[in-house]
């Protein structure tokens, strides 16, 4: 593999500083995962190899994310697996750090919060959830900051290699709070959102549905077809009849569904006048949540008129 590993984060900086240098590079790309990774973490590695120089992918499962210590250990780790994807996009360096060495007193007593926008939607089924999400988040794009280390830039912004940060849109609640933790804080990092990747009958792909039975993968194709039918309507200039697309959804007796909406892109508040009755306009963003046997999955699809 040309790809190598680090542990800690003095070895992330010291060999992110080495290539950098060595490459004569001016950016430096990071991709978030908590390893188990799929082909839409492949397409997060390939942007980010396309747009930099060097590109350093993390692989923490988080336990700051996880409400309970068995979903927590029940968690996929594939990090030979994880690394061999990641090789074949091309990504330079993995980050692969203990519990320990984030969190080296334990859980942080300080942490990032969510505020009101992380309470609702997932956050209303996962309290906490995005808290936690947050605070690794923020640390993660501190360890991947380019430039420490290197010869004449010091820690000022001036004359320091483009940092960007890559996140999955079908996560679209945890990217619109991560920018604006970004925006809100001040970090010195572009957020750049890459679309879902599915599988052709539709799928989003999770890295939970490898708990799925075939029968409940087949159910779960519902939430795809739900959105499909919104996306169309929203291009046909149509209401949205977002009842109808909601009954269709739980006509599927394999399939509890927990949301399902229509919401601003940015704020994520409902868009309830513009999407029932009357014909829609503008844009939004279809968002649907439901647990299919023991999985809970999520998918979203943007609408535009």
């Amino acid at each position: 593999m040309a790809i190598q590993l680090v542990t800690t984060a003095a070895q992330l900086r010291a060999e992110s500083a080495r290539l950098l240098t060595r490459k004569r590079g001016t950016s430096q790309g990071l991709v978030p995962t908590m390893g188990a990774l799929h082909e839409g973490h492949a397409q997060l590695a390939r942007t980010a190899v396309a747009q930099n120089d060097v590109v350093v992918a993390s692989v923490f499962v988080n336990p700051l994310q996880f409400g309970e210590a068995a979903d927590l250990e029940r968690y996929p780790r594939t990090l030979e697996a994880d690394m061999a994807l990641l090789d074949a996009a091309g990504v330079d360096l993995v980050f692969a750090p203990s519990a320990e060495e984030v969190y080296p007193g334990g859980e942080p007593l300080v942490r990032i919060t969510a505020g009101p926008l992380g309470g609702k939607w997932e956050g209303a089924s996962r309290p906490g959830h995005f808290d936690g999400a947050l605070t690794v988040v923020a640390k993660l794009l501190h360890y991947g900051l380019p430039g420490a280390g290197l010869s004449g830039t010091g820690h000022s912004d001036a004359g320091l290699p483009a940092y960007r940060a890559y996140f999955g849109q079908k996560d679209a609640q945890q990217l619109a709070l991560v920018q604006r933790m970004v925006e809100d804080l001040n970090f010195p990092v572009e957020i750049v959102p890459v679309p879902i990747v599915r599988t052709e009958d539709g799928l989003a792909l999770s890295s939970r549905n490898r708990f799925l039975s075939d029968e409940e993968r087949q159910a779960a194709l519902v939430l795809s077809r739900a959105l499909r039918l919104l996306e169309a309507r929203a291009g046909a200039h149509e209401p949205l009849d977002l009842e109808s697309a909601q009954a269709l959804v739980e006509s599927e007796p394999l399939v509890d569904l927990d949301y399902f909406d229509v919401v601003d892109p940015r704020t994520l508040e409902p868009l309830a006048e513009n999407c029932r009755q009357t014909p829609f306009r503008g844009e939004g963003l279809a968002i649907i949540a439901a647990r299919v046997g023991p999985v809970r999955l999520i998918d979203n699809v943007p609408l535009d008129s």
